[in-house]
């Protein structure tokens, strides 16, 4: 009888050992994929302020740049495309083709904004309008806080994508689907700061 104990005690031990191990690397993943999550949250809040200043500094910029209106409407549409690549991503922050389509969007908007300060620099009625330089520093501001927002998700989708490759903890992750997560990176250096515009 103590001989079946013993035996159900060796065979019992590891196996629980094993199973607290598992359900230790589960919660750690699930942890860690929440909190990329949420750090996604905090750029979604910036982008979605950004967004929603862009048609108002496109409507100040309109009654001064008359002969422009084929620059006015490229910011607009590649406004409205990041709108939708970053609806795509808020609903899920780990799609790593969803945040590729949310990356390239970003790069075209900040190509399209950069074209539009350039031809305002040319028009010293648009640089002496008091709301568009209010416009302006918000813009700028919300940048710098975007890029804050995008160097703590960033943070935390290598800190997840670190736990889920180390071994073993990588086998847990393939057995429950937790996939990589993509790094929200600016492709084109000149799109990864905000435009500096000067209106002085």
């Amino acid at each position: 009888m103590s001989g079946l104990i013993i035996a159900l005690i060796v065979l019992f031990v590891p196996l629980f050992f094993l199973l607290v191990y598992v359900m230790g690397a589960y919660n750690k993943l699930v942890a860690l994929r929440n909190r990329f999550k949420n750090a996604f949250a905090q750029i979604d809040v910036q982008l979605k302020r950004r967004y929603d200043l862009i048609p108002n500094l496109v409507e100040t910029a309109k009654g001064y740049l008359k002969h422009e209106s084929s620059t006015l409407e490229a910011v607009i549409a590649a406004r409205n495309s990041a709108v939708a690549a970053n609806s795509r991503v808020a609903a899920n922050p780990g799609d790593p083709a969803a945040m590729k389509e949310l990356i390239a969007a970003e790069s075209t908007l900040g190509g399209t904004l950069g074209r539009l300060f350039a031809v305002s620099e040319a028009y010293p009625n648009l640089k002496a309008d008091t709301t568009m330089n209010n416009l302006m520093e918000e813009l700028t501001s919300t940048e710098n806080k975007v890029s804050f927002s995008r160097q703590a998700f960033n943070d935390s989708v290598m800190t997840y994508n670190t736990a889920r490759e180390s071994f073993p903890a990588n086998i847990i992750a393939g057995m429950f689907n937790f996939l990589p997560a993509e790094l929200f990176q600016i492709e084109d250096k000149a799109h990864k700061e905000a435009p500096k515009v000067s209106f002085s």
